[in-house]
């Protein structure tokens, strides 16, 4: 699959790419990423393979990823308009501000105006939560979003790292209002982060919403380079996203992903890419290249068909224990329909089905 075999996000009809490309990276003001240059020949190639879905947000690295992508795409209508650009409100860019982030009315609006500035744009495709805003209700946060929908300022809204009872409420409120609702839900997603699997997921799939997950390679843990040995050799450039993941676990299932990419002539990293890519739900996986060889290596995993053997080896490994009701879900088949035949499937016995001619009390 190649990334110009587009799909719809969600339950709308807004066309991307199945692999995002993330600009999080996109500007040395952290003291890592990619330089100005570099960038924008992630972008060139990166729409050159067909890619048409760039994420990005108001405080990545300290606003300079919007005013490259902006300097870069904005100034060439046609090209702006080929494309969907993505970015995110809720970040504080102001210290002593206290409406310089969040989700209120005010806040919102501002960030978006700074925003269309930064992406020389005057619209937004798709506008995300970035992250819940416990101080502010939720009525508020869609009214807003609605008016900047209803504006022609920003085209879809989208809701990241949120609880699945909050983006429940916020598109059950904008459904019965009339409003615009969250059309993608943007999570960490990868081999090493699978809990969004007990309520953000189940929510996705019964909401008609597109994931997008974030972070598949668990910034870079997965990528490859970080083995048994290479364990004490490999420093990574951010420690404190790294190195609490650099265990036995971690490694044993490394060791895993080599011998599944040997086995289909690939690397470790395309492996864990695909196996994000082929989760129930997931349209788009956002890929953060540093650099353009590493954009053009995480491409190829669009080409990795992972069979059933080896799903069921990364499943064995990382599939979560989850607690109620998740581990109650083998028994309700029974006590719902135990004995009987529904949808093709045979129900096991209840052991509190009444037996042939007893009654209920």
């Amino acid at each position: 699959m190649p990334l110009d075999h587009y799909v719809t996000l969600g339950r709308s009809g807004l066309r991307v790419s199945p692999f995002c490309l993330g600009a999080m990276t996109f500007g040395e003001d952290l003291g890592w990423g990619s330089s100005v240059e570099e960038s924008q020949q992630i972008i060139d190639r990166y729409i050159e393979l067909g890619g048409n879905f760039i994420d990005t947000a108001n405080f990545y690295t300290k606003s300079h990823s919007e005013k490259i992508l902006g300097d870069h795409i904005g100034r060439h209508p046609a090209r702006r308009d080929r494309l969907v650009l993505a970015t995110k409100f809720s970040g504080n860019l102001y210290p002593g501000d206290p409406n310089g982030g969040g989700s209120g009315r005010k806040s919102i609006v501002s960030a978006c105006d700074n925003s269309l500035r930064r992406l020389q744009t005057d619209y937004i495709d798709l506008y995300w939560l970035h992250n819940w805003d416990v101080h502010t209700p939720i009525e508020e946060t869609m009214a807003a979003l609605e008016d900047l929908v209803r504006a022609g300022k920003v085209r879809y809204v989208g809701v990241s790292d949120t609880p699945a009872w909050k983006v429940a409420q916020a598109n059950v409120t904008a459904h019965f209002r009339g409003w615009s609702a969250f059309i993608g839900l943007q999570i960490e997603y990868s081999l090493l982060e699978r809990t969004v699997e007990q309520e953000l997921v189940p929510l996705a799939l019964e909401f008609g919403i597109g994931i997008t997950p974030w972070s598949p390679l668990k910034s870079g843990v997965l990528s490859g380079k970080y083995t048994r040995a290479t364990a004490g050799s490999a420093k990574p450039a951010r420690g404190g996203f790294v190195e609490p993941f650099l265990n036995e676990k971690t490694f044993t299932l490394v060791d895993a992903l080599e011998e599944i990419a040997r086995a289909h002539e690939t690397t470790v990293a395309r492996v864990a890419l695909a196996w994000v890519q082929g989760r129930p739900g997931v349209t788009s996986t956002i890929i953060g290249a540093r650099r353009l060889d590493q954009l053009e290596d995480n491409v190829k995993a669009l080409e990795v068909k992972l069979g059933a053997d080896d799903l069921a080896r990364l499943d064995a490994l990382t599939k979560p224990t989850f607690g109620f009701p998740q581990n109650m879900q083998p028994i309700f088949p029974a006590i719902h329909n135990g004995g009987t035949r529904v949808n093709g499937v045979q129900m096991p016995p209840s052991p509190f089905i009444l037996q042939k001619g007893e009654k209920p009390y």
